[in-house]
């Protein structure tokens, strides 16, 4: 997909903004119709920042349902038909598509059990780390309240995104 420039994404129909941007952040559209209505956008920062904003100011169920919408980490590849190329892309690269035995049945443990405890899978920038940092992760922030675990999603969302909006607009 070729590079939007600043002015091309501000010209952009609401409809088109909307196709064009709805899954910066996963399975939830809602997020770009929101951002759509802070345009024109003076820069890409704060073009970021009104994706960001849509976020912070929607109420908690839809903060939820936005860190459900993500994937669960380390599927065996073909598994889960929701995974958006974005997360097949994003998780490939992190070598989440290439488990050892071990390694998977560490993921599915360690999934198993945040998902036992925060009732919302385990979310990452797998862009900015690896198998093993994330692993370590999912043991550390096992032992996190579900407040804390619900803030550090949605941050770490926000970086999947702003690296998801850098891939289609031109800095």
């Amino acid at each position: 997909m070729e590079k939007l420039t600043l002015d091309a994404v501000n010209r952009l129909s609401q409809d088109a903004f909307i196709e064009c941007f709805g899954g910066i952040y996963e399975h939830s559209p809602w997020v770009a119709r929101q951002a759509c209505e802070c345009r024109p956008f003076a820069s890409f920062e704060v073009m970021k920042k009104a994706f960001s904003d849509a976020v912070k100011m929607a109420v908690s169920e839809k903060k939820i349902a936005l860190v459900r919408a993500h994937p669960e980490l380390g599927h065996r590849a073909g598994i889960d038909p929701e995974l958006s190329a974005a997360s097949t892309l994003e998780q490939g690269a992190a070598g989440l598509d290439r488990l050892t035995q071990q390694e998977y049945a560490a993921f599915k443990r360690l999934n198993a059990a945040y998902v036992g405890k925060f009732q919302m899978p385990f979310v990452i920038c797998v862009r900015e780390v690896n198998k093993k940092i994330i692993l370590d992760a999912m043991e550390k922030r096992l032992m996190s309240t579900p407040a804390e675990e619900l803030m550090t999603a949605l941050e770490h969302i926000d970086r999947i995104a702003g690296l998801r909006l850098q891939d289609q607009v031109m800095l």
